[in-house]
């Protein structure tokens, strides 16, 4: 490992342009609004089951048919709700996304459609045994008349069709087969399946038709998702786009296979983003503008352009090279919490890998700090990868921080955050050599998402609690 401390110097203001307003920044949410969302999770959950007691589900238990079919109604209810739920997590409900962050967001949506999708299997399933078991078509002729004759099925089965292909293209192999640009378009027919499924929730659930508070209940829960969905996913991005009239600014390389971004527009001090954070960003009239790619600030924002920089790992990325000055541009969020908003503690360790150093970068600039408040920590596998170094030097020298490359391959020995070279230290000993006093640290992490796991693993192991550790994985 090799380590450049940087002493203080002046750090000012380009001549020649004035100083802009201060941004917004990013507005602080209570953490109760972490609580507040499992809350209505529960709740929704156990009112579904509580319709479902109150329309004699307990009692048809009397007959094996009764059971069957009772037991379908119950796991299919409580699927729909879960449904709906995954399309809220996902809303990017501002006050959600700021209390959970996209990361912890991600992953609650993907358990939650785990759930989802085994129930809705599950209420397939039984019902069509609870039909065949009343009725003399047996299996095959009950599951034809179920689809062709009763209203709405066949919309059912579609969207169940196109809900199986988005779960088992967000299996981790199917994912990694893919191209991110696929992956997302295959992903939209979520909506879709969600759509398809509503008719028939209307047309033939026994707890829906002709129950006041069920049908109350039911239409507030699709009403709230879709204008959720709608206001901050569609809405919201349009307004913004309209009223920031966002353009490209500069484009130019970092270094081999990294480009940068600057964008421009009005009012850019009135948008609530701090450094760390990311946007969806689409850049309009070029191709693939129809989806949005999570690209981190690489600079603070200053109330008068955003830096994006992205290396070259996908078509989306890579088409960053060929944006031309004045095209349009389109953004969704900010979202993240690596921001200084979640800070606990005066010294912080912000330690990045790769690409994961764009973030990192923007939080050295903006993050207030003293003289050796601030510790960087930057892992490449070779010099030649490194980008912002003459940037993170005149930072350094500015905020009177430290600054740390970790060059070489990561060893193969163990899994470990380390290179080859420093394979005979431990991960908690190799943090400590760098950070002696790593417990009195917040720990800002990001990079590949193995790697980002075994430095939590040792930040944790060092003394750094859980909440003072920040990650962002930009996985999909």
């Amino acid at each position: 490992m090799s380590a450049a401390t940087i002493t203080p110097a002046h750090h000012g203001t380009a001549a020649g342009q004035p100083p802009a307003r201060r941004p917004v920044g990013v507005p602080r949410t209570p953490q109760w609004w972490r609580d507040l969302a499992g809350t209505f999770t529960w709740l929704t959950m156990l009112f579904v089951v509580a319709l479902w007691v109150r329309n004699g589900g307990i009692q048809e238990f009397r007959s094996l048919a009764g059971g069957l079919s009772t037991l379908g109604r119950v796991t299919g209810m409580v699927s729909a709700q879960l449904l709906l739920i995954q399309v809220l997590l996902m809303a990017r409900i501002p006050m959600v996304e700021r209390s959970y962050g996209q990361d912890e967001l991600a992953r609650r949506h993907r358990l939650v459609g785990l759930w989802s999708f085994n129930l809705m299997w599950a209420h397939l399933v039984l019902i069509w045994l609870g039909y065949a078991a009343s009725s003399g078509a047996g299996l095959w002729g009950t599951i034809v008349d179920l689809v062709l004759n009763y209203p709405g099925m066949l919309l059912a089965l579609a969207g169940m069709v196109a809900l199986c292909m988005v779960v088992v293209t967000s299996f981790r192999a199917s994912r990694a087969a893919l191209r991110y640009e696929s992956w997302h378009l295959l992903h939209l027919y979520a909506y879709l399946g969600v759509g398809l499924a509503l008719p028939h929730q209307l047309w033939t659930g026994q707890d829906f038709v002709g129950n006041l508070a069920a049908t109350a209940f039911w239409w507030t829960l699709w009403g709230a998702a879709i204008a959720c969905t709608l206001t901050w996913r569609v809405g919201l991005p349009i307004w913004r786009t309209t009223r920031h009239r966002l353009v490209v600014e500069r484009v130019y390389p970092e270094g081999p296979g990294v480009t940068s971004v600057v964008v421009s527009g009005r009012d850019l001090d009135r948008i609530p983003v701090g450094a760390g954070q990311f946007f969806q960003w689409r850049f309009l009239g070029n191709p693939g503008a129809s989806r949005a790619h999570p690209y981190s600030l690489s600079a603070a924002p200053d109330g008068r352009s955003l830096r994006i920089t992205a290396a070259h790992l996908g078509d989306g990325s890579a088409a960053l090279a060929n944006l031309k000055p004045g095209s349009r541009v389109m953004i969704e969020g900010p979202y993240g919490r690596l921001h200084g908003g979640v800070r606990r503690r005066r010294k912080v360790l912000l330690i990045a890998s790769g690409i994961g150093v764009t973030p990192m970068r923007a939080l050295l600039e903006e993050l207030p700090q003293g003289p050796g408040d601030i510790t960087l920590v930057y892992r490449a596998r070779e010099q030649t990868d490194l980008i912002f170094t003459d940037e993170l030097l005149a930072l350094a020298r500015a905020r009177g921080a430290r600054v740390f490359t970790v060059m070489g391959r990561r060893t193969t020995r163990r899994p470990s955050w380390l290179p080859e070279s420093a394979a005979h230290l431990s991960d908690v000993d190799a943090l400590r050599h760098l950070v002696p006093d790593l417990a009195d640290h917040d720990v800002y992490v990001c990079g590949n998402p193995q790697w980002m796991d075994r430095v939590e693993e040792a930040a944790l192991a060092g003394g750094v609690p859980e909440a003072n550790i920040h990650v962002e994985r930009f996985v999909y």
